[in-house]
């Protein structure tokens, strides 16, 4: 099944459709641009976290880490059950504090990888994902039954992932890396599709900003998670 946008666009009459894909283009900019703010966010909080001794002593040698590793994953939830219900503004601060705190979860990255191997991992995950999100943007190809799939992929890569913590298994870790990656950049695709029809929506400013957080908040998790399983792959340890 595919889902021609350029038929839906035409059923509007040429000015209407225009404004439909200015409008597009703006929201997709806002989705991109609030991706990049967090990632640049999450990136300065590693880099500074992990130059400082002192902090990085408190993190790993205190349950504080538990908090850092398991807060992010309690905001994704209260999002994705609370998105209606909360405004705008409070949903964008929520967005930031998620990108805070997995910036202090993957500060270790930079004692355990070097500095080359992080860069060149970083430059591959963009480089997947922009390819992704572009094709994810243009197809008129219906997405969502790859989605559905890849979706499935990503609990069997969670349940994995908390097998091998107590198995220990370095074999089954690149496994589970290798499909990681995989998933993810695929699910870039399915993210971004996902992301333009809700533009096609019609809602008030407050709900289009919301809706923006969320698309951005899908997109960020893609990114992050093709790098990390991607630089446990290529890396480089120290």
């Amino acid at each position: 099944m595919e889902r021609d946008y350029t038929q839906m666009n035409q059923s509007f009459g040429g000015t209407v459709a225009a404004q439909l894909d200015a409008g597009l283009r703006q929201f997709m900019i806002g989705v991109y641009n609030y991706m990049l703010g967090a990632l640049a966010l999450t990136g300065v909080i590693a880099f500074f976290v992990s130059t400082n001794e002192a902090l990085i002593q408190t993190l790993i040698g205190s349950p504080l880490m538990w908090v850092v590793m398991l807060a992010p994953i309690g905001l994704v939830f209260f999002l994705g059950f609370r998105i209606h219900a909360i405004s705008a503004q409070t949903a964008q601060i929520i967005f930031w504090l998620y990108a805070g705190l997995l910036g202090l979860g993957l500060s270790p990255i930079f004692l355990a990888y070097t500095g080359e191997s992080i860069a060149r991992a970083f430059f591959i995950s963009a480089a997947l994902f922009g390819g992704m999100s572009l094709y994810g943007y243009t197809t008129k190809r219906d997405l969502t039954s790859m989605g559905s799939f890849l979706i499935m992929g990503v609990w069997g890569i969670f349940i994995a992932s908390i097998v091998n913590i107590f198995l220990g298994s370095s074999g089954l870790g690149f496994v589970i890396s290798i499909l990681a990656v995989l998933i993810f950049t695929g699910l870039t695709a399915y993210d971004t599709q996902k992301i333009k029809e809700m533009y096609y929506e019609a809602d008030g400013r407050d709900v289009v900003t919301k809706k923006a957080v969320m698309g951005a908040l899908a997109l960020y998790m893609d990114f992050i998670n093709i790098f990390i399983h991607l630089l446990r792959l290529i890396g480089e340890r120290r």
